[in-house]
């Protein structure tokens, strides 16, 4: 069994904060939104903090830690089939980072989630609450918007339900994506294709964190406080 440290902090803070801001989202506009007196403006500034941490994300993709990477995860459609295919033969090829077709679905999660964020800043309710760009593009852009915005929170839910079943499955498999997320470290049978496991893998230095996540809440608080 080899262990491999493969997310730093900076992608777990990521990904749990998202998780938390992206369910405060959901509750605010699919329930009655209980106890806040006015859902729909928790919901934007949780939108708010979304764009926030959406922005670190994008950088850290491209000038983070080796496993954060898109050029690390990305790979070819040849590639992500063939994988694609070896896992319904339950012939389990070892990642230490995202699998080929675990790293176009945090694409596409990514993407999704930064369509949601940024159609929300159009948006109004019509009754309190108006998003700081709402009178940018006419009434009638912020209404197609609206419509969108509301089939790509469906769409955001299915890839969080394909998230949670992949999970599952490769737990079933004897891979555990979850305390990966935790620990930063995770346990595989056989060596990683991804991976030279003969030396320490590269981490990127602390200025370009300090530097993405002062970006990022420069993001959050414009909007925030706009």
């Amino acid at each position: 069994m080899k262990r491999i440290y493969v997310w730093d902090v900076y992608v777990r803070l990521f990904h749990w904060a998202l998780v938390a801001a992206v369910l405060v989202s959901f509750y605010t506009m699919k329930t009655e939104g209980a106890p806040f007196l006015f859902p729909a403006e928790i919901h934007a500034k949780s939108g708010y903090i979304v764009l926030g941490l959406l922005s670190f994300r994008w950088l850290w993709g491209l000038f983070g830690s080796f496993f954060a990477r898109f050029s690390t995860f990305l790979t070819s459609p040849v590639v992500s089939f063939g994988y694609a295919i070896s896992l319904t033969r339950r012939r389990l090829k070892h990642y230490a980072g995202h699998n080929p077709v675990g790293g176009w679905m945090v694409l596409v999660m990514l993407l999704s989630l930064t369509f949601q964020g940024a159609s929300g800043l159009f948006l109004s309710d019509d009754i309190f609450f108006e998003a700081p760009l709402y009178a940018t593009l006419g009434e009638d852009v912020s209404k197609t918007l609206l419509t969108l915005h509301r089939y790509n929170s469906t769409l955001l839910l299915v890839l969080i339900g394909l998230h949670l079943v992949a999970i599952v499955a490769h737990r079933l498999m004897g891979e555990k994506l979850v305390g990966a997320m935790v620990t930063g470290t995770k346990r595989l049978s056989g060596a990683p294709i991804d991976a030279d496991t003969s030396r320490e893998t590269p981490r990127a230095p602390l200025w370009r964190a300090l530097l993405a996540i002062a970006c990022a809440s420069a993001v959050s608080l414009t909007w925030w406080y706009w």
